[in-house]
Order: C-alpha cells, then sequence, then structure tokens
C-alpha cells in the first residue's frame, strides 16, 4: 500500500519519514502553494468578497509534483501545521488534489514524536473549515486593509510603502511610545536608607533601611532643601525598632514557555533577536541530527499561547525531577497555569518532547545557538513542574521622631524550582537588586532585632533621582505588549515586527527600537484618516471576531462586510483630501558633477536616488550609492560607484577636491608592516584585509562565525 503525508516545513520531513516507515512517503509543500494573486486584489467586492485564489508562481512545479505522487498514492494524508493557517494549506491542497474535505485526510501532531505522528495517522479527520473560514477572513482583512491603503500611502508620502492590518497598529505602538517620551517631564525627588547597626552588641552588624514614611504617609522628599531638614531633624533624633514581623515567604514557578515569553526571554537571558530565536525554535521542532538516533525533534510545536501541559508530560517531569531532584522537590499536587482568556488554547506550551534528552545529552549535536535556547526551554519547563522555593523573610519598621524607616532580610531556606531555573529573582548579592528593592532597605540577612532595640547610626546616604520616561520597546517588549493588548496572534509577532524593520518604519538605537522619520510620518496619515480601524482596540476586537469565526458557525463575509461597509468611507475621505505627507529631500556632501551644487536624496518608484538640489535648473540625478567607509584622503565618506563597464569600485564623495578611489573598502585598520590603510574584500563568506600598499605583502582573512544561521 502506497500512503503519501503531506507536510509544510521541508527541515522536519526526515524526522517524520523516519518515524512512519518504508511504506510512507513524505513530502513538503514548503509553505502556501494557493493564495491570493500578488499584483491585484484578488477580492471580489461585488460577489460577497469572494478570494481568487490561484497557484503561487514560484509553487507551480511544487504543486505538479504534488499532483503526480497523489495520483499514484493509495492514500493521502494532509500534515500540515496544527493551526489555522496550516489547516487553511491543508484546505487548499483538498481543492489542487481533487480530495473530499469532508473525509478523514487531515491529520494533526503537536509534537514531532513516534507516538504523537502515530497517534495522528489513528485519527485522521476531515478539515476543520471553521478554521479555515477564521484563516480566510484574516486573508481577505489583511487584503483589504494592505491594498487600499498602501497606494494612499504611496500617493501622499512617497513610492514604495505599505500599511497592514496588524503592522500598522504595531508602528503605532512604537511612535506613541516615542511620543511619550519626547513630552514627558522629569520630576525629582529624593530618597534615603539609612545605614544602622544595634548599640547591644559589641560588634556593628550594619544594614541598611529606607525611609518609607513621613508623620505615617508615604514619604515624598521633592527637593534637596526638604532632605537637608530630614536629615538635620533625624540626626537629632534617635532610632529605635518599632516592630518585627517574622514571615516564610513562598515563591511558586512560573508557566512554561509560549510563543512570546520564550521571545522575550531568549532576548534578555541570551541576547537573541525575534529572527535569531524563531530560526533556532524552528530548527528544535523539526528536528537536529543527534548521530546514530538519526534526525529527531526536541521539543514541541512553537507557535503558540497557551501554557497547558499535557498529564503525560506532567507525568514525565515528575519522574524526571524525583530522579534528578529527589522527592522533596515534587509538588504536592500538579501545577497547573491558567490560559489567557483571549488565548487560543489550540496546542500545549513549548516544552521538551523527552526529558531524556537533557541539555548536556544533546549539546554536541547543537549548535552554540540551539544548545542555549534548548537548555532555558527544557529548564524552565522541568522548573514550572517543581516546588515552591521558600524564604525566611523578616521585616523591621524602624522610628525616628515622625520618620519611618524599613528593613527586611530574605534568607533562602528551600531552593524548590530555582534548582532548576531562576526566573529572574534576586539570587545571590552579585545579582542586581531593583529600584524598588533597594528603597525598601532589602539585605541578604538582618542582625537579631527586637522591638525596643536602640540602633546606632553608621551614615545617612540620600540620593537625588529624577523620575524616568518609559522606555523604548525592545523586540522582546514589543511583542509583550502584541500579546498583553490581544493584537495579532503567536503566527504573526515575528514576521510583523521584522517587516517594520526591514521597511525602514523602524531602527534600532542599541537594542530599543525607535520609529524613523518614514515611520513617523506613516503614522501620521494614518492617525489622521485611519484612527477608527488603526487602533489598538479596534484590532484586538478584529482578533476576538477571528476567534469567534474559529470557534462557532459565523459567516466570515458577514464579519468582513461590517468592517469594510465603514472601511471604504475612510479610504474615500483620505483619497479626496489633497493634503500630502512628503518628506522633505534629504542633503548630502556628495557634489553635483554637472553644476557644483550639493546633492540630496530622493525617493523614486525604483528605491532611493541622488537629484540635484537646483532641480529644475539642474535636473541631474545618480544612482543612490551606500558609503562604505572613511577617505584615507580626506576623511570624507567613501561611497560605492560603478565604472562605465558596469564593475563596482569605490570613491571618495568629496570628488572632485579628492580624487581617491580604490577597487576595496578601504578600512580604519593600519598595517602592521608598513602603516598604510588596510582594504577589505569578502571572499566565501571569509573577510580578508589586505594593505593597500602595493609593495607590501600583509593580508589577514577572518572566517565567518558557525552560527545556525548560517552553518
Amino acid at each position: 500500500m502506497s500512503n503519501l503525508v503531506i507536510i509544510e516545513g521541508v527541515g522536519k520531513q526526515d524526522t517524520i519519514k523516519k518515524y512512519l516507515g518504508p511504506n510512507y512517503e513524505v513530502v513538503a509543500t514548503k509553505g502556501h502553494v494557493r493564495d491570493l494573486p500578488e499584483k491585484t486584489l484578488g477580492v471580489n467586492l461585488y460577489e460577497n468578497f469572494k478570494p481568487q485564489y490561484q497557484i503561487m508562481p514560484d509553487k507551480e512545479a511544487t504543486v505538479k509534483m504534488l499532483q503526480e505522487k497523489a495520483k499514484k498514492a493509495d492514500k493521502i494524508y494532509l500534515a500540515t501545521d496544527p493551526d489555522r493557517e496550516g489547516e487553511a494549506i491543508s484546505w487548499h491542497l483538498c481543492h489542487i488534489l481533487g480530495l473530499d474535505e469532508n473525509s478523514p485526510v487531515r491529520i494533526t501532531f503537536n509534537e514531532i514524536s513516534k507516538n504523537a505522528v502515530n497517534k495522528g495517522l489513528e485519527n485522521p479527520r476531515g478539515i476543520d473549515i471553521k478554521l479555515v473560514n477564521a484563516q480566510q477572513a484574516r486573508r481577505v482583512l489583511d487584503r483589504l486593509v494592505g491594498y487600499k491603503i498602501s497606494p494612499i500611502l504611496c500617493k501622499k508620502i512617497q513610492p514604495r510603502l505599505s500599511a497592514g492590518r496588524v503592522q500598522s497598529v504595531a508602528l503605532k505602538l512604537v511612535v506613541d511610545r516615542e511620543h511619550e517620551i519626547q513630552k514627558f517631564v522629569p520630576t525629582e525627588y529624593w530618597t534615603l536608607n539609612a545605614e544602622l547597626f544595634p548599640t547591644v552588641t559589641d560588634k556593628k552588624d550594619i544594614f541598611k533601611a529606607s525611609l518609607t514614611k513621613i508623620n505615617n504617609k508615604k514619604a515624598n522628599v521633592p527637593s534637596g532643601e526638604e532632605m537637608d531638614k530630614v536629615l538635620a531633624e533625624l540626626k537629632q533624633g534617635e532610632f529605635q525598632v518599632k516592630s518585627v514581623k517574622k514571615t516564610t515567604q513562598k515563591t511558586h514557578p512560573q508557566a512554561p514557555y509560549t510563543t512570546s515569553t520564550m521571545q522575550q526571554e531568549a532576548l534578555n537571558k541570551l541576547g537573541f533577536n525575534l529572527k535569531k530565536a524563531s530560526f533556532c525554535a524552528q530548527e528544535l521542532y523539526e528536528g537536529v541530527n543527534l548521530g546514530e538516533e538519526g534526525k529527531v525533534a526536541l521539543i514541541t510545536y512553537i507557535r503558540t499561547d497557551s501554557v497547558r501541559v499535557a498529564p503525560e508530560a506532567m507525568a514525565m517531569a515528575k519522574e524526571h525531577i524525583l530522579a534528578t531532584y529527589g522527592e522533596k522537590y515534587v509538588p504536592s499536587k500538579p501545577n497547573f497555569y491558567k490560559t489567557k482568556d483571549s488565548a487560543q488554547d489550540a496546542h500545549e506550551a513549548i516544552r521538551p518532547i523527552s526529558l531524556e534528552r537533557t541539555p548536556e545529552k544533546v549539546k554536541p549535536y547543537l549548535s552554540s545557538d540551539n544548545y542555549k535556547l534548548y537548555k532555558l526551554i527544557y529548564n524552565k519547563f522541568v522548573a514550572s513542574q517543581m516546588a515552591e522555593a521558600t524564604h525566611n523573610l523578616v521585616v523591621a519598621e524602624i522610628q525616628n521622631g515622625n520618620y519611618t524607616f524599613k528593613a527586611s532580610g530574605k534568607t533562602p531556606v528551600f531552593d524548590g524550582f530555582m534548582a532548576a531555573y531562576s526566573d529572574g529573582k534576586k539570587a545571590s548579592k552579585k545579582e542586581t537588586t531593583s529600584e524598588e528593592e533597594v528603597e525598601e532597605g532589602l539585605n541578604d540577612k538582618l542582625p537579631p532585632l527586637s522591638e525596643g532595640d536602640k540602633l546606632g547610626l553608621e551614615k545617612l546616604n540620600p540620593a537625588q533621582k529624577f523620575t524616568k520616561p518609559p522606555q523604548r520597546f525592545t523586540e522582546a517588549t514589543l511583542v509583550k505588549e502584541m500579546e498583553e493588548r490581544g493584537i495579532g496572534r503567536p503566527a504573526t509577532y515575528t514576521p510583523t515586527i521584522t517587516l517594520l524593520a526591514s521597511r525602514k518604519y523602524t531602527e534600532k538605537d542599541g537594542k530599543y527600537l525607535k520609529p524613523t522619520e518614514l515611520g513617523e510620518h506613516i503614522n501620521e496619515l494614518l492617525e489622521k484618516y485611519f484612527s477608527d480601524i488603526i487602533n489598538v482596540k479596534f484590532t484586538a476586537n478584529m482578533e476576538s471576531q477571528l476567534d469567534e469565526v474559529a470557534m462557532h458557525d459565523i459567516n466570515w463575509q458577514d464579519m468582513v462586510g461590517n468592517f469594510y461597509k465603514d472601511f471604504s468611507k475612510l479610504l474615500y475621505a483620505c483619497d479626496k483630501d489633497s493634503v500630502k505627507f512628503k518628506i522633505p529631500p534629504k542633503e548630502t556632501d556628495v557634489v553635483c558633477d554637472k553644476c557644483g551644487g550639493k546633492m540630496v536624496i530622493r525617493t523614486g518608484k525604483y528605491g532611493e536616488f541622488l537629484a540635484c538640489s537646483n532641480y529644475p535648473k539642474c535636473k541631474n540625478i545618480q544612482t543612490m550609492t551606500k558609503e562604505v567607509g572613511k577617505c584615507p584622503k580626506c576623511g570624507k565618506p567613501v561611497i560605492e560607484r560603478k565604472s562605465k563597464k558596469g564593475k563596482v569600485f569605490y570613491g571618495c564623495s568629496g570628488y572632485p577636491d579628492c580624487d581617491f578611489t580604490s577597487w576595496e573598502i578601504p578600512t580604519e585598520f593600519k598595517c602592521k608592516k608598513c602603516g598604510e590603510y588596510l582594504t577589505k574584500k569578502t571572499v566565501y563568506g571569509n573577510t580578508r584585509y589586505k594593505c593597500s600598499n602595493v609593495n607590501c605583502d600583509f593580508t589577514h582573512t577572518v572566517k565567518k562565525p558557525q552560527t545556525s544561521e548560517n552553518k
């Protein structure tokens, strides 16, 4: 019997084939094979928003291959990804291959393990048309917004711009945060720590206490003058212990990862950007070669907003914790975590498929990045199923006249889940405490204190501070904001944020995102004409409506129709308005070789180009070239140019005053032999540095790092 299994990603093809055996052929679609046309709207506005699907031009060979194999197969199983998009791809395949969508052709599995794949095969079903309709609604909505607003942006701002239903709201979050920062006015305030010690002991057991109350109200010292008065009164008074409270504090482990929390911690703990975190997670999910074992998937499905854990995974974790850490690390009851109401909860949390494959066991087979991420996911899941950590907490209130200070000491009793994974709470003296902890006088340990004890003063430490503006978003905190606001879904976070950067609507300042001038202009236009739909509340509500379509028999065309009725009015008003949002051209140091004027950067149909600032008197234009370094002769930027024969060379932007040219990129590095500048060139992915002096033979090659992205 011939069985054909069709999956999405080619990366997991070998892993699945290994589990199924010789009677099954596994082929991959490599993503979508049928979609709306690229160059036209592809949605019939006059026939109830009927999508006009077509085979994607670059997938014609793939479709032909699938059709040929389907003809020879006795049974066909559609095993595309277990989400709405995967369901829609299977639905499209039914139409392409002539399969009955109600027949048992669809199989799903949350993890690529032998048990999960076989269980999927044992339980085939028909296409879930509700999931397909939710995906169709999303696709049509995104197409309407993108293809209707984008031409307006191109006409009113500059060519080659795009808008998107989720993309534009994500941009709005970045722009709004930037405006908050710009408008922020810092307010001065002062804090005070006292270094104290018990007078009843011979030695000075110094501890810190922070001023918390003045006249039994929250301490508020707005200026240096006020602080001077406080210090004077404290020095005249006496410090005395008012109360001592001793408690045992329990800390519960956090839930295992969802897509967004994994991305956040991959940035915060590993320094991975969204692209790298997604790439590594995809490889771990699809499978890595473990030597004699062959290709094996290590983690469950990576696009999830759920923290749910399957009962068998809980049992696996309990067995592992018992064997590795001991009985006291196993909680009396299994740890369950509540998934957010807005989540689809279609899949489990991200977790290891087998706890027997420890990070150290598989480390020899993983790239450095994949190992780091797998270790993070592994330890996070194990910790989520472990017992609570406990600490002894001592809190002392200290009085001096009208001033109340607070000192606390926290000592560990039982590390619990922290034996496997620290959630970022204070774990050692070396870790930096938060500002709030410092102000509350948090100590590792307090000396023995009793009510009424007199305390000696070692030192008063006043500190002037200013309120801080909100921080710009990082990629990770923007994902968190999108998730909390209900904007987009796990599968859309990374492509949305990546698109903003690739379109140059946002840029990075260190690890932080800020809007570009272009991004600001786009947001300004959208705010003026489309604020009713390009906003957080509307977009989150639309996601909820899509969820309703996925769960219930709701007509998706009616939902789209209700949206388009109001949207079309906004389009008409915007298009009718003659207001332009053109960005003024940017000046450069490049000199016009026809009239001597300065060249400016303009944007046209095919991207940026250089034009003379004396236009229309001078109509000289040049191809936009990128700066590659500084001129060794005059220090001005060196730009990439092309010779009459089309060969690339590098020349000083100060030409004709400076005639520097080079066939290779000049660098700021000097030759160790003769002191001349070095040039660089990429050769087979490696960077080769060479002395610019023709009489010197110095060269040095820096090999390309072997990361998971280029191995």
